[in-house]
């Protein structure tokens, strides 16, 4: 199977000069010769979904956030969500650091769009290398007169998984810490000091792979773009294969390739003499088993087999993982990040997660297994943000595909304790091997890497204060 190279180029592109002789520009070009209507509709016939983990309809939103700035009255914002934090995921650092010119241009078709005069990339300050790529490539932007009185600004903020989520994204850039919003983000976007009753334009939120798709879409066409892929699923889609493979790695395949040859091409297939036994994109879906393995990677295919594409980071487990271990890591990781407005997705996450630790050290009794499984199914009761659901649909799918694997380790049955599987945020990929941040192992329910935990949740310890990050 051949890689594609439609938004990752296979060498870096190192300035402007080098991006316009590829052929780079043309999108922005077109877009500025037609209205904003035709932009819109050329990205929605396209069939262009969301890479950030929902896989939402781009022209869709892009056409909701438009006809909100125009009853706002207000210029709208675009938002390049470059807060890459979902396990088993390097795509969008990938892409800036291969060519983020291309990502810039797209960010100014949409601003051209949907009628905005700013547009934010934002990042953490942690991606140095990558901050130093978009800063570089907006600088030479600029200089080249190609934003026409855009702004165009580079915020930096914090490691914490919510970051990414679209409405703490902006609460962050806002000067205040990334707690999610009730407020949708394309009905009132950035909102910095103003009055609540102010008119307030909204924020087009978009993921750093998306928007790197619509230079090319609005240049050669629709029909262009669908030339790969599916119906349902247009387009390719970048995928980052780690685990327990032959080696890890991040590619571009057409929507539609199997899971299977996704992780043979990517990831060299499982170790020598190992079988997969199951592989979880990210944290936010389902689990797919080894029977499954030859599912095509698009959103309607994995979705009926009760998964999904997620943020295409496929974490690999292989036969010698006992699942339990993976639970455990699971509930851990996504206790850890929940920022406490939801009181039911942290504490009951906080329970779930002790409660799964314990499994796999084999010391629960059927009682308190008997009490993990309701927590289960009440740890999303009146989330305002998707983490929630995360753990129930993560959890539930092991529990169901795995449950054997998980009550062996009651008490009594004499099966050997495991450690927690580490499941975090990966640092890179260097040498064909995934870096994974081990200072989660260390990072306390509040956010904090102190000895103990306080006891006090992030949004009771930090609301108020300034956050230590800015633009």
């Amino acid at each position: 199977m051949a890689l594609a190279h439609r938004v990752l180029t296979p060498t870096p592109i190192l300035s402007l000069d080098e991006y316009v002789a590829r052929g780079g520009g043309k999108g922005l070009t077109a877009a500025r010769a037609a209205e904003p209507a035709a932009i819109i509709e050329a990205v929605t016939e396209s069939g262009l979904r969301g890479r950030g983990g929902a896989g939402f309809p781009v022209g869709r939103k892009w056409q909701t956030v438009a006809e909100n700035q125009l009853a706002s009255g207000t210029p709208s914002t675009v938002v390049v969500n470059a807060a890459e934090g979902e396990p088993g995921t390097l795509k969008d650092r990938t892409i800036l650091r291969r060519n983020p010119y291309l990502v810039v241009e797209g960010a100014l078709i949409a601003a051209r769009a949907v009628g905005a005069d700013l547009v934010v990339f934002a990042t953490k300050r942690s991606f140095e290398g990558e901050v130093e790529r978009i800063r570089a490539a907006v600088e030479d932007i600029e200089n080249d007169g190609w934003s026409e009185g855009v702004e165009l600004l580079v915020f930096e903020g914090p490691d914490e998984y919510l970051y990414g989520e679209e409405s703490a994204l902006l609460e962050t850039i806002d000067g205040r810490w990334p707690f999610p919003r009730v407020v949708t983000t394309f009905r009132r976007g950035l909102l910095g000091h103003v009055d609540e009753d102010a008119p307030v334009g909204p924020a087009l939120v978009n993921n750093t792979e998306s928007l790197a798709n619509v230079p090319r879409i609005v240049d050669r066409g629709p029909a262009w773009y669908r030339t790969v892929g599916t119906e349902r699923s247009p387009g390719t889609v970048v995928c980052t294969v780690t685990g327990y493979t032959g080696h890890h790695g991040v590619g571009e395949v057409p929507m539609g390739t199997p899971l299977r040859e996704v992780i043979d091409e990517i990831g060299g297939g499982p170790r020598e003499g190992r079988s997969i036994k199951a592989v979880m994109s990210g944290v936010a879906t389902g689990l797919i088993p080894a029977a499954k393995l030859d599912t095509p990677v698009t959103y309607e295919d994995l979705a009926a087999i009760g998964s999904g594409v997620g943020s295409a980071g496929f974490i690999v487990f292989d036969d010698t993982v006992d699942m339990a271990a993976v639970a455990a890591g699971v509930a851990r990781f996504l206790a850890v990040e929940s920022c406490g407005q939801c009181l039911p997705c942290k504490l009951d996450g906080m329970k779930l997660a002790d409660l799964l630790a314990r499994l796999s050290h084999s010391n629960l009794q059927q009682t308190d297994y008997d009490l993990m499984r309701r927590k289960v199914t009440e740890v999303g009761d009146r989330a305002r943000c998707y983490l929630a659901i995360q753990q129930q649909v993560v959890l539930t799918s092991i529990l169901e595909l795995f449950g054997d694997e998980l009550t062996d380790h009651l008490a009594g049955d004499d099966v050997a304790p495991v450690q927690p599987e580490l499941i975090s945020e990966l640092i890179d990929i260097r040498s064909g091997r995934a870096i994974l941040d081990t200072r989660h192992w260390d990072k306390q329910p509040d956010w904090t890497y102190n000895a103990t935990y306080s006891g006090t949740v992030p949004v009771e310890l930090y609301t108020g204060k300034r956050p230590p990050w800015g633009s």
